[in-house]
């Protein structure tokens, strides 16, 4: 996991709920930054700007706290590389 990745997971979850970007932490859990399950959604599509992937809905409803979330994107960023270099 990088930590480029990991900080620009925080900065968005930070500016979504719009608080400071030193109480998101890779630790923290949704219900402790105040992160609903529409917070959640609105994340996820500003993650999905970020870093151009599409987050699946399925992969959404388990997300209960940061760390999932960074792992997520990870996967998904992943992949997307893979398939760029495989075609």
């Amino acid at each position: 996991m990088s930590d480029e990745l990991i900080e620009r997971v925080l900065k968005v979850i930070a500016a979504s709920k719009r608080i400071p970007r030193e109480q998101v932490t890779i630790d923290s859990e949704f219900p402790q930054l105040g992160i609903d399950s529409m917070d959640a959604v609105e994340i996820l599509f500003a993650l999905e700007n970020e870093f151009d992937i599409s987050i699946p809905d399925d992969d959404v409803r388990n997300v209960r706290n940061v760390r999932q979330m960074v792992e997520g994107v990870e996967k998904l960023v992943a992949a997307k590389s893979a398939g760029t270099a495989a075609g």
